[in-house]
């Protein structure tokens, strides 16, 4: 009887195990009459290649059954929450190497969410057998991208219904608010990168807004922090953090000097170049000029043994050149030194080549 404390421990701690350790369970539906293949969830690091296929963010693959029901399970994704994509394509094996370029896939059907690796997510049929369109977890912050996508195409609504210059610099304004203040009221700095990709897109026309809008609003330091604070070694925050000091460097005046003060400047450099060669000139002109008066000096045969010397040609071989003994040349070539006040062959050099 003493052991069955232990027993009963143990008991519960094996039909709990389940408890004890983290697990992740994505299950949805897919329309089979209109989608066929294997379904795919990625892990997205990069929030600038949010939408599209890309091969190095996948890291689960499953097909689903005869229903058009599938499942992602496990206990190997991080801990904290991350943007994850699941996506169904009808492209061939060979049609992916070509038309998936540049992530872009025409025939796919895709949706962005926020979990972690103890969140249980459904995403079930909503009307008409649309798939991919809600969310249903245990996660609050799991369907906030569809919630911005929402308040974008109502933007963009707002956009379209007068197309006038002055309609769009006012609902600019309102619509960068609408979506900043929603983000921030969702505490999850995520779901505030997921805007800034969209507001900040260089191919977007509410970019030169973004510009002006970063000038003037402190909201982007701020997410800077809450990205430092809450995914402080996450690429989420590094990229943002670039991106940032990039654009901002964009928008601030550069302490650049006038144009006359340029110019004064090119000028200087150019006399002071200038200058500079024409001393090179002098010294080099003066230097041969020397060297001339110097080899007046010298006797035929000295004046062969110093070409010989410039030919790098060795004791023997200019005796050898010129019928005589190697002893008359070394006494040639110590004449040679003294009347050009030199010491070695490579001093001798120094003085005729490059001159």
């Amino acid at each position: 009887m003493k052991f069955r404390p232990c027993y009963l421990l143990f008991l519960i701690l094996s039909l709990g195990s389940n408890l004890l350790f983290s697990q992740h369970e994505f299950t949805g539906y897919v329309n089979t009459e209109k989608w066929s293949g294997d379904i795919y969830l990625s892990l997205i690091e990069d929030y600038r290649q949010l939408s599209g296929i890309y091969p190095e963010q996948i890291i689960q693959k499953t097909a689903s059954d005869s229903l058009g029901y599938f499942s992602f399970s496990g206990d190997n994704l991080p801990s904290g929450n991350r943007m994850y994509r699941i996506h169904i394509e009808n492209c061939s094996n060979d049609e992916e190497k070509t038309i998936h370029f540049n992530g872009f896939c025409p025939d796919s059907k895709e949706i962005l969410f926020i979990a972690n690796n103890s969140d249980t997510l459904t995403l079930p049929f909503s009307f008409d057998k649309e798939m991919f369109c809600k969310i249903v977890s245990n996660n609050q912050k799991s369907s906030a991208f569809i919630k911005v996508d929402s308040i974008i195409n109502d933007m963009r609504f707002a956009f379209a219904s007068y197309r006038s210059e002055t309609n769009r610099r006012i609902n600019t304004k309102k619509w960068f608010s609408t979506l900043q203040e929603y983000a921030q009221n969702q505490n999850e700095p995520l779901t505030e990168l997921y805007i800034y990709s969209f507001i900040s897109n260089k191919s977007n026309n509410l970019y030169s807004y973004y510009l002006k809008d970063l000038k003037e609003n402190t909201y982007y330091d701020h997410l800077l922090e809450r990205l430092q604070k809450k995914y402080p070694d996450s690429r989420y925050y590094t990229q943002y953090k670039s991106e940032l000091a990039s654009d901002k460097f964009l928008i601030t005046p550069q302490k650049t000097t006038s144009k006359n003060y340029q110019v004064w400047s090119l000028l200087i450099l150019l006399f002071v170049s200038l200058g500079f060669n024409f001393f090179q000139f002098s010294a080099s002109r003066k230097n041969r000029n020397s060297t001339s008066d110097q080899t007046k000096n010298l006797t035929q045969q000295e004046q062969k043994v110093l070409d010989f010397i410039l030919k790098d040609k060795t004791n023997k071989e200019i005796a050898s050149s010129m019928f005589v003994s190697v002893s008359t040349i070394k006494t040639h070539i110590n004449n040679l030194y003294k009347k050009l006040e030199v010491r070695s062959r490579e001093e001798v050099k120094s003085l005729f080549i490059n001159k």
